[in-house]
């Protein structure tokens, strides 16, 4: 089973690895990236604080000059370490036992506005990308949308797919097949910061778990979270979870 991931914005700063880029997932996308990289770096080389604040989403003028200073393209360090979002803090991914790592590592794909898409242990520099922000003229979620299509579609083909990430991601990636969602009501209604945090402790216990099958993933019992229902629209299952 793979799991989806989205991004954080917040992101931890520093790293001890060296940052190559041909190393990450689907290396055929090097190129891509580094066309976007080298559009990345001449915004941040043009120090125009205006241009930078939209691309970053950022405001305040000591948190872009923080990011402008440490952005260096190095040194790196696992994805799954550099996003500090809400999802991340609950996974907890540094205190899991190394077998629970071990299985996020392998199996949790993370979308990303600059890279496209990494694995867990990939190793990645500091950066900063606002959810839908073009970098220039360059779309990047039209770029990605059709670089990874067929990659991803087959690296997916013979895994269940377990996808948790904000739905902007459907923009850069859209099982072809069968996959999983999860949905989290509060009192009959739909929330959305706490489905970060409940995202973040599903894959927690799946990793702990060693979930390896959606159906292993449905009967899995979740720290406060109670299973629905299960509704399925064409090619995707839904699963409805109801908060304690």
């Amino acid at each position: 089973m793979k799991i989806l991931l989205a991004p954080s914005e917040s992101k931890i700063f520093g790293g001890i690895e060296k940052f190559k880029l041909e190393s990450l997932i689907f290396s055929d996308l090097t190129p891509i990236r580094d066309t976007l990289l080298n559009k990345y770096q001449s915004v941040l080389n043009s120090r125009d604080f205006k241009v930078i604040s939209k691309m970053f989403g950022l405001k305040k003028e000591q948190d872009i000059k923080s990011y402008v200073n440490d952005i260096k393209l190095e040194p790196a360090m696992k994805a799954v370490k550099r996003y500090t979002g809400v999802a991340f803090d609950y996974l907890n991914y540094s205190e899991l036992n190394l077998s629970a790592q071990k299985y996020i590592d392998e199996n949790v794909l993370i979308f990303s506005n600059l890279f496209g898409v990494v694995r867990a242990d990939d190793k990645i520099p500091l950066y900063r990308l606002k959810q839908g922000e073009n970098i220039t003229d360059l779309n990047v979620a039209q770029i990605y949308k059709k670089a990874l299509k067929k990659p991803l579609d087959n690296y997916l083909e013979n895994e269940d797919i377990l996808d948790i990430r904000a739905g902007f991601y459907d923009k850069f990636y859209k099982p072809n097949k069968n996959y999983t969602t999860m949905k989290f009501l509060k009192n009959g209604r739909v929330v959305s910061h706490w489905a970060k945090a409940y995202r973040g402790l599903a894959l927690k216990y799946a990793a702990l778990n060693q979930i390896d099958t959606i159906e292993k993933f449905i009967a899995l019992k979740i720290e406060g979270l109670k299973l629905l229902e299960i509704r399925k629209i064409k090619n995707k299952q839904e699963l409805i979870y109801e908060i304690d």
